[in-house]
């Protein structure tokens, strides 16, 4: 019975050890996370956002001669929908006329008043050239009364025929001044008339070409295409409500879907990493499946501050080799820019590198033991590092710190 139950106690106790040993294995497993050092390629990429548009696009501009008449602000009344695709002569928007209808009622206002100013010089120069014409049929009858009265005067006393004949001189002398002034006061008139007829048609050619700027007010397409907003200095887009100048006209465009680029910003880190020539691939937020190759053609060299942040930003424009039939300007871009690639190099995830008094060492598995061993660093991305020196292709590295080992010492590199 003893030898029994001295049996039983020595199996339980073997138990509890067994289930210990395999408990303590099991934590220690859930406790360190390990990867294997690989050897392949190495892509070291910058990931960046952007804004898909167009290389060539046709501005839908407003009037082009509003400021001639002092018009400066028009508010945009309507604008077809974003992504309307339009042929020619359809119609895209319409402006607020209501400044250039204000400034057609002036002009026929003044019209009005130069036409009735013409009536009355009109009238005037026909009254007062009736005047000068009757004085000169006037003197003219005087002389010929003069002249029958000196005939008849044949034998009067030599005085009184002198008398006469002075007579008739000086009316022919009036009678040439009149005519003079009646010469020069028709001219006067004409030049008068003129004048008055100028502003007459001045007002009628002002009406004509107001009428003409306001049918300008209606915008229709000169091409076929899709309509895109175009975007303010601020870079809001322009829509109902906006307004347009001389000196920014456009209120859409027609881009070529043909050429199309991402436009994009870079924070100051990544910057220094970007050049011209690099290759991209840039991938759709409305289309994860598409993903199309492109270049780097523009780095900005100064950076700019956006709206709300006083972080700087470089402009980056990164040219498509190809498009899509789905491809529209203003779609977000994510733009994987491919700055080096190196192969057949050792990698590591950058968890499982810690660093010491500018000592760069990783956690090794040795057989049942961890060794924590210097390595040298190469490149690394947002995943991975390369190892120069310091470990071989499938050693096992811990990517969290055993902490029973912080003190342990560092294998150096030799």
């Amino acid at each position: 019975m003893n030898k029994k139950r001295i049996a039983f106690i020595i199996g339980a106790i073997i138990l509890l050890v067994l289930a210990f040993s395999y408990f303590n294995s099991s934590s220690e497993k859930d406790a360190f996370i390990t990867a294997k050092v690989v050897k392949g390629t190495f892509l070291n990429e910058v990931y960046i956002s952007g804004e898909a548009q167009s290389t060539s696009s046709k501005k839908i501009n407003g009037p082009s001669n509003a400021r001639r008449f002092n018009i400066y602000q028009i508010k945009i009344q309507d604008l077809v929908a974003e992504g309307t695709i339009v042929k020619k002569g359809d119609y895209i928007g319409k402006l607020d006329a209501s400044e250039v209808n204000g400034k057609i009622n002036e002009a026929q206002l003044n019209l009005e008043k130069a036409k009735s100013k013409y009536t009355q010089q009109q009238l005037d120069t026909t009254l007062t050239l009736k005047q000068e014409r009757n004085s000169i049929k006037d003197l003219l009858f005087d002389i010929e009364e003069d002249s029958l009265e000196l005939i008849r005067s044949t034998y009067e006393p030599p005085a009184t025929i002198r008398s006469l004949e002075n007579k008739i001189e000086k009316t022919e002398r009036d009678l040439r001044e009149k005519k003079a002034d009646y010469s020069i006061k028709k001219r006067q008139a004409n030049a008068k008339m003129i004048e008055v007829g100028t502003e007459v048609s001045k007002m009628n050619k002002q009406i004509e070409e107001l009428s003409t700027l306001q049918k300008e007010f209606t915008i229709h397409s000169e091409d076929e295409g899709m309509v895109t907003y175009v975007k303010e200095w601020n870079g809001t887009k322009k829509k109902v409500g906006s307004t347009i100048s001389p000196w920014e006209p456009a209120i859409a465009s027609l881009p070529d879907l043909t050429k199309m680029e991402s436009k994009t910003y870079s924070n100051e880190v990544d910057i220094r990493k970007i050049k011209k020539g690099l290759t991209t691939k840039i991938g759709f937020d409305a289309f994860p499946d598409i993903e199309l190759d492109g270049v780097i053609t523009d780095v900005a060299n100064v950076g700019e501050t956006k709206a709300g942040s006083d972080i700087k930003l470089f402009q980056v424009l990164i040219e498509l080799n190809e498009t899509h039939e789905n491809i529209r300007p203003g779609m977000t871009t994510s733009n994987k820019i491919l700055i080096d690639k190196q192969e057949d190099v050792l990698m590591i995830p950058l968890e499982a590198i810690f660093s010491k008094d500018s000592i760069s060492y990783t956690y090794v598995k040795s057989g049942l033991s961890i060794e924590k061993k210097q390595v040298e660093l190469g490149q690394s991305n947002n995943e991975v590092v390369i190892i120069k020196k310091g470990l071989k292709k499938d050693d096992t590295v811990y990517l969290n710190k055993p902490e029973d080992l912080n003190k342990k010492s560092i294998t150096l590199l030799k």
